[in-house]
């Protein structure tokens, strides 16, 4: 796990290579690499690198070449088969230097060209200079574990960076609001495909390659999965077996490390099955973290510590006080680079900040939500999409208008007015109505109401859900569960893999995540659509292969989903959050949103409807212009109650896991 950042110039223009802006590039990046730093510079192009020493330790520096110097790469990630490849290569006369993973990309790219990516297994984002090509080549991994970012500048330069920080300090972009990728983010929680909040900045899609050759771009997928159901059918008990294998091997291929690992336990099914298969494959006891808040129902800690004691964890806990919370999001905006979707990415880096001081590995359970249909979400869009049909069929379009009338016509606080509105007696019957718009933060009517005029004609034509209504129309998925999940992989997935990266990243440490194997993906979704949701069960091919495994209270438990109790703090003693970041006058001149609508929401909040979603987005929008758009100091953006130093900009503030530690001390607890 490193950081990684460089540029590429075209040949017929005067290059622009600034060593010590571009080391200001590579060094904003330090958090994600404070073992080692390096950079490589030859006429139009430089490569920089800040290295997480995880696997070879002592000889694996970057950015590295191959033995003549014509081919250099900086990497981050992990190759999990890179011993075997080694051996391939080793077989047809290549000589190692070192013993890590990156020189193996290195030499098989030499005899694979950028067809070497389709034998990598793992998690990666690394750009290859090829000087007797004058090509440069970006690739990120096929589940977009890693980030990439690039932009390509007026002159046909590139520059690109693991964080969209080194962008900016770079020069390369003017940090600036695109208008565009707003509806997206209010419906969604974070942008789509490869649009950020950045005007100029893209994201590199997972499962794709870029290719830079003299300021030409061309960009190709080189993986995407394959719904199409595997021959011939098995046995749910085979179909159990198989993937127990091959969640075991991926388990196994992530204890690759030379340094000590451990994993984040939240007492879930997911990081249960990986501590249930970490507990057998090392010596000694698994190091396990978690994290919760003294609020009884954000607090897993009880199935965290039951699991512990099944299998016999050394275990590390850490209770996160709302004080301790709000000092640290702006800081945490900052590693983010975008608003922060998700209230519970806080306490992510709170435990990864207690992981740090035991270990620099951690696996954790992202993914297998989306993998195998561990929502709510979708049993209730299927389950109203099969009823709209049938309801459609059997009532005249008239007596259908009319019980959605009686319906929205119920009091607001009319329970069955709150269930029924958000079903198919209400909603028109297609899958914008009843999933995109019915789960979306800010609906697109809310944002007709929400966003001023002026906004409005900014953001043009572009719908909050254009990208998720083509994945939707894509062949290859048949059922309708496994569009859901295709897109899910390829949108909502990207945020909570973005999040783990980055709050990872911010206190150091690296994550891995078993469930992404691409081996194991490909065949989950080969799966009948049964061995994902049966009836109400999710996760269903999970909790048969995990019920010997397991005990039964982690079997059967609810989803929790880490809830954080942010919609109680804003209604009490922290309702100056509110008031600063929606209600100020310094908020309201931005002229995004109508003012009156955001009253109306906070004013609704208070009086005890929950809208704690709405209101976490529209915060940390506000936090994420002060701090990027505005260019201030997290601690001027937070008036000081975080405690963070002193800065000139919000592009050199201190490491926010230094500065945290200054206004909140965090004191583990060690459970038996």
């Amino acid at each position: 796990m490193c950081g990684i950042c460089g540029v590429a110039t075209p040949r017929d223009i005067q290059p622009i290579v600034n060593e010590p802006v571009l080391r200001r590039m590579r060094d904003v990046l330090s958090h994600r690499g404070p073992d080692g730093v390096g950079s490589y510079s030859n006429g139009p192009v430089w490569l920089g690198h800040r290295r997480l020493a995880i696997v070879d330790v002592e000889s694996g520096a970057q950015p590295m070449c191959n033995e003549d110097g014509s081919i250099w790469i900086t990497y981050n990630g992990e190759i999990y088969n890179h011993r075997s490849l080694r051996a391939m290569l080793e077989d047809l006369g290549h000589r190692y230097r070192t013993e890590s993973d990156t020189e193996t990309i290195l030499h098989l790219y030499e005899e694979l060209g950028p067809n070497a990516i389709e034998r990598l297994r793992g998690m990666f984002a690394f750009a290859i200079w090829d000087e007797r090509m004058h090509r440069l080549l970006l690739v990120r991994d096929r589940l977009g574990v890693k980030p990439l970012y690039y932009t390509v500048t007026p002159d046909r330069s590139i520059y690109f960076a693991s964080e969209i920080k080194a962008l900016i300090e770079a020069g390369a972009v003017q940090p600036s609001l695109n208008y565009a990728a707003l509806p997206d983010y209010l419906a969604n929680r974070s942008t789509s495909g490869e649009d950020t909040l950045f005007v100029g900045v893209k994201r590199l899609p997972p499962g794709h390659m870029l290719t830079w050759k003299n300021g030409k771009v061309e960009l190709s997928r080189y993986w995407e999965p394959n719904w199409a159901p595997a021959a011939p059918r098995l046995s749910d008990d085979q179909y159990a077996e198989r993937f127990g294998e091959l969640f075991d091997e991926s388990v196994r291929m992530r204890l690759m490390a030379d340094v000590p690992l451990g994993m984040f336990l939240s007492g879930g099914i997911d990081s249960s099955a990986i501590a249930a298969a970490m507990s057998g494959m090392v010596d000694g006891p698994v190091r396990t973290f978690s994290v919760a808040f003294e609020e009884r129902e954000a607090n897993e800690l009880e199935y965290a510590r039951l699991v512990s004691r099944e299998f016999r964890t050394d275990h590390f806990e850490t209770i996160v006080s709302p004080a301790q919370f709000f000092a640290a999001l702006p800081g945490l905006v900052y590693h983010e680079d975008e608003p922060i979707a998700h209230p519970s990415s806080v306490p992510l880096f709170f435990v990864s900040q207690l992981a740090s001081r035991h270990v620099k590995v951690v696996l954790t359970g992202e993914g297998s939500d989306e993998l195998l249909a561990g929502y709510g979400k979708y049993v209730r869009a299927i389950y109203n999409l099969k009823l709209a049909a049938a309801y459609g069929r059997v009532l005249p379009s008239a007596g259908r208008k009319l019980i959605a009338s009686t319906l929205r016509g119920l009091p607001v606080a009319s329970w069955l007015r709150g269930k029924m509105r958000r079903s198919f007696l209400c909603l028109e019957p297609s899958v914008q109505a009843l999933y995109f718009d019915n789960f979306a933060v800010f609906s697109e009517a809310s944002q007709l109401e929400m966003l001023t005029p002026e906004v409005r004609e900014k953001a043009g034509n572009s719908g909050p859900y254009a990208f998720m209504s083509e994945l939707y129309r894509q062949p290859g998925a048949r059922d309708l569960l496994d569009r859901l999940l295709a897109i899910d992989l390829d949108t909502y997935l990207q945020e909570l893999l973005m999040k783990q990266d980055q709050m990872s990243m911010a206190a150091s440490i690296e994550s891995r995540v078993p469930f992404l194997d691409h081996q194991l993906v490909e065949f989950a979704c080969s799966l009948p659509a049964n061995m994902k949701l049966r009836r109400l069960t999710t996760k269903y091919i999970l909790r048969r292969a995990m019920r010997s495994r397991l005990p039964r209270e982690i079997l059967t438990r609810r989803k929790m989903g880490f809830p954080v109790p942010v919609g109680s703090w804003l209604k009490g003693r922290f309702e100056w959050v509110v008031n600063e970041y929606l209600l100020s006058e310094r908020a309201a001149r931005r002229g995004l949103f109508r003012q009156d609508f955001v009253r109306e929401l906070v004013s609704r909040h208070r009086a005890g409807q929950n809208h704690a979603d709405r209101l976490w987005m529209l915060i940390n929008f506000e936090l994420w212009q002060r701090l990027f758009i505005d260019q201030e100091s997290a601690d001027a953006v937070c008036g000081g109650a975080a405690g963070l130093s002193p800065s000139r900009t919000p592009f050199s503030i201190p490491t926010v896991r230094n500065a945290v530690e200054a206004q909140v001390r965090l004191e583990p607890r060690r459970s038996a």
